[in-house]
């Protein structure tokens, strides 16, 4: 089944810059070069938050893991962490000395990394906002960091065209991948932490193999690609692109699976639920979507076998070749929920919301 969409959002006065989905799914962040963050709610007729308190544009928005925080990084140079409840209480530091362009927190939420215009990587405690070290190897803006899913390693893209690899522990830098023709937007890790996808300024996706280092696959695409995201499976990855379109990728057969319009203008962001099943967008037009993803409802074997026609949504052929297969990399997984049965699963979904509560009344406390 092909990708649907769910909801839009329509509440900011200048183009949407960055979005995350909670842990639960029932929150979505949002920022925007309107100096405004935006909690939606994904429950009906549930209002929205408008976060108000950066000076200057909201470069980039991030969930802890937990769901109890987002942090905001902004061109005001300072980082802020945000309560996601009504009244939108936040902490805030002068992360650097320029544009604050990424936040991301480590899988374990203890940590986060910050890149900025300064050309460094900074990476903090989330207690306390603690500055631990900084990673200055980069000779331009630093676009995008990330750690690995497992915190060992950080990956970071720069003007200055190289994709810089990091190890935590010894601060090193381990390798520069320099063979993109422009600039890298945006770059995460696949969820094995096994490789790292980047998105760039010369049209193209490219995978490549953080242990060998060697390119995998190599999307060729007609515009600017400003952001990506992995599906939780691995099997997936979605790209927004200036020409206003949103892809999905079949990593597994290395091609374009589908097309997708929703945009008035460029598609700016993009970012998978925690679980896969939906993923939001954002662009210039000043709108927040929301897809259901559908395709990876079936057993992901039906997906692909219903999909070798090559033809996207819009029925166009696709002009993106994938240069190596890399499915030996990437594994077919099955959604590991398949053999839980509702009961199980409704139960521990209250348990959870009670946790929730409990831990936003702490958070309220200790904030005081």
């Amino acid at each position: 089944e092909d990708p649907s969409l769910e909801k839009h959002f329509k509440g900011h006065r200048d183009a949407v810059t960055s979005v995350d989905f909670s842990l639960n799914k029932k929150q979505l962040a949002s920022g925007s070069m309107d100096s405004c963050l935006m909690i939606w709610s994904m429950r009906p007729q549930m209002r929205a938050y408008r976060f108000v308190g950066h000076k200057d544009a909201v470069m980039c928005v991030q969930f802890s893991p937990s769901g109890h925080l987002v942090a905001s990084g902004s061109r005001d140079k300072t980082v802020r962490l945000w309560i996601p409840s009504v009244k939108g209480e936040s902490t805030v530091f002068k992360a650097h000395t320029a544009t604050v362009r990424s936040v991301h927190f480590s899988s374990d939420g203890q940590s986060l990394v910050t890149a900025s215009d300064d050309k460094t990587v900074k990476v903090w405690m989330v207690h306390r906002q603690k500055f631990l070290f900084s990673l200055s190897q980069h000779i331009n803006w630093v676009r995008c960091a990330r750690f690995s899913p497992d915190g060992r390693l950080i990956v970071s893209a720069s003007d200055d065209k190289t994709v810089k690899l990091w190890d935590k522990t010894s601060r090193e830098c381990i390798h520069s991948f320099c063979e993109h023709g422009g600039f890298v937007n945006h770059v995460d890790f696949h969820p094995s932490g096994t490789c790292i996808a980047a998105a760039g300024t010369d049209n193209t996706v490219k995978v490549w193999d953080v242990r060998m280092n060697r390119l995998l696959q190599h999307y060729q695409g007609n515009a600017v690609v400003n952001s990506l995201s992995f599906h939780p499976s691995g099997n997936y990855l979605v790209t927004a692109s200036n020409d206003s379109t949103l892809k999905i990728l079949d990593l597994l057969e290395g091609r374009l699976l589908y097309t997708l319009h929703g945009h008035q203008g460029p598609a700016t962001c993009v970012a998978f639920s925690r679980t896969g099943d939906f993923f939001a967008s954002g662009g210039s037009d000043e709108q927040v979507m929301v897809w259901k993803t559908n395709f990876d409802a079936a057993d992901y074997g039906d997906v692909l076998k219903t999909q070798k026609s090559g033809t996207s949504v819009d029925g166009t052929h696709h002009t993106l070749q994938s240069e190596v297969d890399c499915g030996v990399h990437l594994k077919k997984t099955k959604p590991q929920d398949s053999g839980r049965n509702h009961a199980q699963q409704d139960e521990e979904t209250s348990l959870a919301n009670t946790l929730e509560h409990i831990m936003e009344q702490l958070d309220v406390l200790t904030q005081v």
